[in-house]
């Protein structure tokens, strides 16, 4: 009696492999975001604050929407790929913001 152990195909385990790392490190970029508005509020009011504070709640969503795509992209066997490519885009493009907001945040320090 013979027991079959069936391999992956080598291009499914690294897609699961990349999204393996979207998922939590996009997870934690939220909290990332959260922790700097939190911080952001110990500042007065002003039009900068709120500019930011929405340029950083905007990057949450962002980080959001690659979390569940990079999730969405373990589950499905068929849309994987697709699904990975734009969590990886969404990534990539909530890291550009958060830089963006790193940036304005320097600038509006008094």
């Amino acid at each position: 009696m013979s027991v079959r152990i069936r391999e992956r195909e080598p291009q499914v385990e690294e897609m699961r492999g990349l999204s393996a790392h979207i998922l939590p490190t996009s997870a934690t970029m939220i909290g990332v975001c959260m922790t700097v508005l939190s911080i952001g509020h110990l500042r007065p009011d002003g039009h900068s604050r709120m500019l930011i504070d929405k340029l950083l709640a905007f990057d949450a969503l962002i980080f959001l929407a690659s979390a569940v795509l990079s999730f969405a992209s373990m589950r499905s066997r068929r849309q994987g790929p697709r699904h990975e490519r734009h969590a990886e885009l969404l990534f990539l493009a909530g890291l550009a913001l958060l830089a963006l907001g790193a940036v304005a945040i320097a600038f509006a320090v008094d």
